[in-house]
């Protein structure tokens, strides 16, 4: 690793103040499981001169249910988030998705803020510049991202532009699907964005001098069935190929309300409207599910080597829901 400087934030004023002073040459450090091995391997455009401490924040790890819904912390670690008593009674959706996060051991480190803003996994971006040299795709500058011509088998299938590498994070497919809402703190003081505004084609969209400091999820969702499903190479430790997050309000036999996002599939969690618009109002008999999974990837647009990806996605979104159907 290379030479930079290290601050323990005592205060979210004092973190904004540091990535100010340094202007985009500061990085945040929270349970360190991705940014560590992005130092090591000095895979970034830049390698930062300050590293900032944001663990020593206090009162930024908390889950904390009221009439209105769910708060959570963004210090709050992953392995807080599967054994909350509150989330898995009301959010279970979020603690099955906290759950399939890499290993226990991340996720004894790895916090929810940090999950939501880890960088692209696409192995043109993290290809080590001690090995022949950069390669200089958009998010490094360039003028063409290589997965278009090239390996693209992880890669999306919905909405890229420029960039074709998909959104990493877990969390943010299971907290898209209920509709939750993010707290950043910068110099301007504190604003608010809905989850899926979170990111754009080249990744995340906090600025440097912003964080995130608490997720907030209605408590409309308290009562909805939920499902998270995540298919991977090796269960135990890969990111995903394909994940869905389905969140259903029943009446009876019929959907009343639904929400299904789709994760590792696009720059985004890609919410699959025209799914939902298929359950909407309808009996969960299997041609209706059947119609649901073939409408979720109506706007795929596969490149030319992970079209098995539309395949796998019919395959999530028809299990996720007959799942519920079968509970309910």
């Amino acid at each position: 690793m290379k030479y930079f400087e290290h601050f323990n934030a005592a205060s979210v004023d004092e973190a904004i103040a540091l990535l100010k002073r340094f202007n985009g040459t500061g990085k945040l450090n929270a349970g360190g499981t991705d940014l560590l091995g992005t130092l090591k391997g000095d895979i970034l455009p830049a390698y930062p001169e300050a590293v900032i401490n944001i663990k020593t924040i206090p009162g930024l790890d908390f889950i904390e249910e009221d009439r209105n819904g769910l708060k959570i912390g963004a210090l709050t670690k992953l392995v807080d988030i599967v054994e909350s008593p509150v989330i898995q009674k009301s959010f279970q959706v979020l603690a099955d998705a906290a759950k399939s996060v890499a290993s226990p051991e991340i996720r004894n480190m790895g916090t929810i803020g940090g999950n939501l803003c880890q960088e692209s996994r696409c192995w043109y971006f993290r290809y080590p510049h001690t090995m022949g040299g950069r390669i200089h795709c958009f998010r490094k500058g360039g003028k063409s991202c290589p997965a278009v011509k090239g390996d693209n088998r992880y890669h999306s299938v919905f909405g890229g532009k420029k960039c074709f590498a998909v959104c990493p994070s877990d969390m943010a497919v299971a907290l898209a699907a209920q509709d939750a809402i993010v707290t950043i703190a910068g110099p301007d003081g504190e604003k608010t964005l809905p989850l899926t505004a979170l990111y754009h084609p080249l990744g995340c969209v906090l600025t440097g001098n912003e964080l995130i400091t608490e997720i907030q999820i209605p408590g409309t969702f308290r009562h909805a069935a939920q499902k998270f499903i995540k298919f991977r190479v090796r269960e135990s430790v890969d990111f995903a190929i394909a994940s869905v997050a389905t969140t259903m309000t029943m009446t009876g036999e019929t959907c009343r309300d639904v929400r299904i996002i789709l994760g590792a599939v696009a720059p985004a969690p890609y919410r699959a409207s025209a799914a939902e618009d298929a359950l909407k109002g309808k009996r969960l008999t299997p041609d209706t599910v059947q119609a649901a999974a073939e409408a979720a990837v109506t706007h795929a647009r596969p490149l030319s080597r992970n079209a098995y990806k539309v395949e796998i996605i019919k395959a999530l979104v028809k299990r996720a829901i007959n799942e519920i159907a079968d509970s309910n």
